[in-house]
């Protein structure tokens, strides 16, 4: 909700978005609700999307097994050079140090 792209949005657009995608991922499963995703992210958005899913796995200082395959998986979704992956993953790491 703090990115530029959402500000306009009001409080119940981003409810009812969630509600939305939630409700896709239970019925559909995670791998599909990715792929779906990406057709609607322009393509310069996809390493900044990355980026925060990483933000948000590592914002508790673990990461499981299913989190682990999670950011495997969205960066094959997301079409991100694995290099690039691992450096998003590391800064991202760096900032949730403590």
């Amino acid at each position: 909700m703090r990115m530029q792209l959402f500000k306009a949005y009001p409080a119940d657009m981003h409810r009812r978005m969630y509600d939305k995608l939630f409700g896709l991922m239970r019925r559909d499963g995670v791998p599909n609700l990715l792929n779906a995703a990406k057709g609607s992210l322009p393509f310069e958005l996809r390493e900044s999307a990355f980026a925060v899913a990483t933000d948000l796995v590592l914002a508790d200082g673990t990461v499981t097994r299913e989190e682990e395959n999670f950011l495997n998986e969205l960066c094959r979704i997301l079409e991100i050079n694995q290099d690039r992956a691992l450096k998003i993953v590391e800064v991202m790491s760096i900032k949730n140090r403590g």
